[in-house]
């Protein structure tokens, strides 16, 4: 990676994402291409997300001021947060974090044992009151999507539940050819901006540190780093200018369990405390992108490309089948589009292209035959194939979220 790769440029160059003073500072809006990139990993996300168990909710991005003040967020980060509005004689606030909201819906119903660990999660809106100093592209925004997920469990499913969370960010950063810097253990540090609970604090450290041995992966210590209700292990990446940032994170939290009086009924029959495990697979969706526009400079993996495939007809007469292949592209979810002739010359097509995973050439013989000659955006050149046959071999790679381009064999 090469400080060439700035996302806030490479970003715009390529009609990801902008921003207007009109909409303000740390909101940006996404185009369509930006737009498609995003919707590509959220769909990833919460399809991984099932295949592990996990429900999906929806909750408000409002809530009362009573609910931070119970949580812990009122008194431990009031400082990020943006000032409460009175509402009908309430005072609502836009929410910095999704958990309270998630333990509420958890305390909704009544729970047993049989149905532990409960795994809850979202995509959903949060924000934070950033100082404009800070402000910067996709990477500190004002508005955030956040992959979050909550797992309400017992003391002995946390460790399973921990680790479960670091393969599940182990196979998404393949999928997403990312690797990460480091993996942090974040301790709490001197100050007051902690919840006053040594023996939790206690607690909650020796477990992560505990999946973090037994995980095999190399980790350092940083106190002053945990969230204000325990230690977190943080996945670590670094841009293209060498500054490293937090993209995912794993948490125990036994703090709001008891703020929020969450109990499931034991096989005992008594009402037991769960444990909370906080865990985010690629963080915000906004630091994400942003990550990856520096990682790839724009040659993203095929399934989150925002154009998969580039259909190329050699001259006008080829146009009817170039429509027709795109046609079939779109029936198998593939993003397509045509750059005809009148974008130039053939070569002209080929190099505005060259971050497209796929381009399908379509000359006379090509269409007199239903074939295309494929060109991968590595360099190769295929010998002319069935039209049928590579779009099911284009579609097979992209489903499985490969980071190959081609397989030599049918996947």
């Amino acid at each position: 990676m090469t400080t060439a790769h700035d996302h806030r440029k490479l970003g715009r160059e390529l009609g990801l994402f902008d921003t207007d003073p009109l909409i303000g500072a740390g909101l940006p809006y996404w185009l369509p291409d930006g737009a498609a990139v995003r919707h590509a990993l959220e769909e990833y996300i919460r399809t991984a997300e099932r295949r592990a168990g996990y429900q999906h909710v929806h909750s408000p991005v409002l809530g009362k001021r009573e609910l931070y003040e119970i949580s812990g967020h009122w008194a431990h980060y009031s400082d990020d947060m943006f000032p409460p509005m009175d509402v009908g004689g309430e005072q609502v606030l836009l929410r910095p974090s999704l958990c309270p909201h998630h333990a509420v819906i958890y305390r909704s119903r009544s729970h047993s044992y049989r149905e532990l660990p409960l795994r809850m999660a979202e995509l959903g809106g949060m924000y934070r009151s950033e100082l404009s100093g800070v402000l910067g592209g996709l990477t500190r925004v004002r508005a955030i999507q956040l992959n979050d997920a909550h797992i309400f469990c017992t003391l002995d499913q946390v460790a399973a539940e921990a680790h479960a969370a670091l393969e599940m960010i182990g196979r998404a950063y393949e999928a997403l050819g990312i690797t990460p810097t480091r993996y942090r253990l974040s301790l709490p540090g001197p100050g007051g901006k902690y919840v006053a609970a040594p023996e939790k604090w206690e607690r909650s450290t020796a477990l992560l540190t505990d999946v973090l041995d037994r995980s095999g992966l190399p980790y350092e210590a940083a106190e002053g780093e945990a969230a204000f209700y325990g230690p977190k292990i943080d996945v670590q990446v670094t841009d293209g200018a060498g500054r490293e940032s937090t993209l995912s994170t794993v948490q125990v939290d036994f703090h709001q369990p008891e703020q929020f009086d969450l109990h499931y009924m034991g096989a005992d029959g008594a009402r037991h405390r769960p444990v909370m495990v906080h865990r985010s697979i690629i963080g915000s969706v906004e630091r994400a992108v942003a990550h990856l526009i520096e990682q790839h400079g724009g040659a993203f993996p095929a399934w989150l490309a925002p154009t998969q495939l580039v259909i190329l007809p050699i001259s006008d007469t080829e146009l009817p089948h170039a429509a027709a292949l795109a046609q079939r592209c779109a029936g198998l979810g593939l993003r397509a589009r045509i750059a005809g002739p009148d974008r130039g010359s053939l070569g002209a097509r080929i190099r505005e292209a060259r971050l497209v995973p796929y381009q399908a050439v379509i000359g006379a013989r090509e269409a007199a035959d239903d074939h295309v000659a494929l060109r991968l955006r590595d360099g190769r050149r295929l010998d002319p194939q069935p039209a049928g046959d590579v779009l099911t071999r284009v579609s097979a790679l992209i489903a499985a979220h490969s980071p190959r381009l081609w397989t030599a064999a049918t996947p």
